[in-house]
């Protein structure tokens, strides 16, 4: 093997990493739905979630990627502990699909059909067909479609480069003692271990001993340990990912870490037994790239049925070692470890805009109550919500132009840009939340009383914002379209009612039923009520637009005005019902 194999065996694993890091990632945006339809369907259940486990990588071709993305949840206090146990232990059955797929390289015969099914013969094919689709159509999904094409006709010609590069090794006499000695399991498992971790893939260094086994030299004798040892090399990632995590989560990159070692402990020890007492020759025959596939899966496969059982022991066992704190678990609302899997970070986005957007409508709504009698402790808690979606804004606004940043899929990239607008018309609900409050602290500390047509009107008015929080609030949470084009003619009511009740109030000055200080409040309120209708509308615009795949939140403002029948019956009913006496 000279210089220039050399370079082409490090530009054959070049190209093999990156292939299979953008057919991962180019699967993970293709299928992002499905994702969340899994992890929707979560349970307690330990078949319910290895299963998960296994699908979920056998997606994103990557436990290592599985395994942070649930120390993520975990840190978020998406999934518990135990439901972690089970993902985790799939993810190291679902991460074998790899070497299945790398093993097809391997394939040779004189039959046509078996012919067509080695990568060499169909790659080119699929190669041509995935630039057409990334190059000439529009759609996202099948531009990912193609990425995914591309990324694994790139490995696969990777994988194949690696493979002529490092034939000539067969011949070199330090090579065949390096496997010779890698035939000691302790070092077998060191240099898995140590390969994995640092390129933090275990699909990889397997499709890296599998490219070694063509030079003859990798017999199966050296080939199990050093599968055994990358078990626990890609352990490193998820540990390096719970760093400054919460207890929890450092509990999932444990139980990571434990599952492996005690599987490969286990397993080593009953293969040395097995090869010390039978000497089987098949340990001493050249292992093919399929028997490499094979050993990774029984391996895993073994391990899993070792230490499933044992699941409420491994979560004994790791809460030991990472003992409870004596202070309540915080949960992260938004970790950056479900970058990892852009899909479900926006899934946990708008959960959390979930939560900004009630607290927000339950902080005016508080607000409204405030003006019948307020207390100290309901003036706190409008105060306290109000922070809180201070809050949510500051972190989701970070999070979702961070994520938006990164390369996701069209719908995702739309749900984001809806979740920007949205927060900023929730945190300023919850703004006119504490401008109501004050108004109402005010009318106390001056002892200012409305008059009796006045507090009916304000009433009025009242409940009529009311209904608009409550019918864009419905919109956001269940994208609930009829919901979203009630708002509409209902702010059209509350900016009607606003006008009528500030010429009432200059009719009651003029006759002196209304004091100036009265007046001012007055007119206070009736703004911060009539701007708090505006964002609804906004809320239930955004919600018609993204729906519609558009974002002229203007455009479809005036689409709905200027309409149909419905907006006019609807702009009647609601003025019926909020009739000034």
């Amino acid at each position: 093997m000279d210089i220039f194999d050399a370079l082409t065996l490090i530009g054959g694993l070049s190209l093999f990493l990156f292939g299979m890091n953008v057919m991962g990632q180019a699967l993970e945006r293709r299928a992002g739905g499905q994702l969340r339809t899994l992890l929707e369907r979560l349970t307690t259940n330990k078949l319910a979630g290895l299963l998960t486990g296994m699908a979920v990588t056998a997606v994103i071709q990557s436990s290592s990627a599985t395994t942070v993305m649930v120390v993520g949840f975990v840190n978020s206090g998406l999934m518990t502990l135990k439901q972690a146990i089970n993902i985790i232990m799939g993810a190291n059955v679902g991460t074998t699909v790899t070497a299945w797929i790398l093993s097809l390289a391997g394939i040779d015969s004189g039959n046509l059909f078996i012919q067509l099914l080695k990568p060499s013969s169909f790659t080119p094919v699929l190669a041509l067909i995935g630039i057409s689709f990334y190059m000439f159509c529009k759609s996202a999904k099948r531009k990912d479609t193609g990425m995914i094409l591309l990324g694994f006709t790139t490995l696969m010609f990777g994988m194949e480069t690696m493979s002529g590069a490092v034939a000539g090794l067969r011949d070199v006499p330090a090579f065949q003692q390096m496997f010779v000695m890698f035939r000691n399991p302790v070092l077998g498992v060191l240099a898995g271990a140590v390969l994995t971790a640092v390129i933090q893939s275990s699909s990889a260094s397997v499709g890296i001993l599998q490219a070694l086994a063509v030079t003859g030299q990798v017999s199966y004798g050296a080939a199990v340990p050093i599968i055994m040892g990358q078990n626990i090399g890609t352990c490193v990632t998820a540990m390096l990912s719970s760093v400054g995590a919460n207890k929890n989560a450092k509990r999932a990159a444990l139980v990571h870490l434990s599952f492996n070692t005690i599987g490969t402990a286990v397993w080593l020890t009953a293969f040395c037994l097995f090869r010390a007492f039978l000497h089987p020759a098949l340990l001493d025959e050249p292992a093919s790239r399929l028997g490499i596939a094979v050993a990774h899966s029984v391996f895993n496969v073994l391990c899993t049925l070792l230490i499933l059982p044992l699941s409420g022991f491994l979560e004994r066992l790791v809460t030991a070692l990472v003992p409870d704190a004596k202070q309540p678990e915080v949960f992260e609302e938004l970790d950056e470890r479900l970058f990892a899997t852009p899909s479900i970070a926006l899934e946990r986005c708008h959960a959390v805009a979930s939560d900004m957007a009630q607290t927000a409508v339950a902080a005016l709504k508080e607000a409204l109550s405030s003006l019948r009698g307020d207390t100290p402790e309901l003036s706190a808690s409008i105060r306290e919500k109000e922070d809180r979606t201070d809050h949510y804004e500051d972190i989701l606004g970070t999070y979702l132009v961070t994520l938006s940043a990164r390369q996701i899929g069209a719908a995702d990239s739309r749900e984001a840009a809806k979740l920007l607008k949205l927060i900023g018309d929730f945190e300023r609900i919850a703004d006119h939340a504490v401008n109501i409050l004050e108004s109402a602290e005010e009318l106390k500390k001056k002892e200012i009383r409305f008059t009796e047509s006045a507090a009916g009107e304000l009433a009025t008015i009242s409940r009529a914002v009311s209904h608009i929080l409550d019918l864009s609030l419905a919109a956001f949470l269940r994208n609930d379209l009829s919901a979203a084009a009630r708002v509409e003619p209902l702010e059209q009511v509350i900016d009607r009612l606003k006008e009528e009740l500030r010429t009432r109030h200059i009719l009651r000055m003029q006759k002196g039923n209304c004091t100036i200080d009265a007046g001012f409040t007055w007119l206070d309120l009736l703004t911060d009520l009539e701007r708090t209708a505006d964002h609804c509308s906004n809320i239930a615009g955004c919600v018609i637009d993204a729906a519609h795949d558009t974002m002229n939140l203007h455009q479809s403002l005036r689409e709905v005005r200027n309409g149909s029948e419905e907006f006019k019956e609807q702009y009647r009913e609601y003025r019926r019902k909020y009739a000034l006496d």
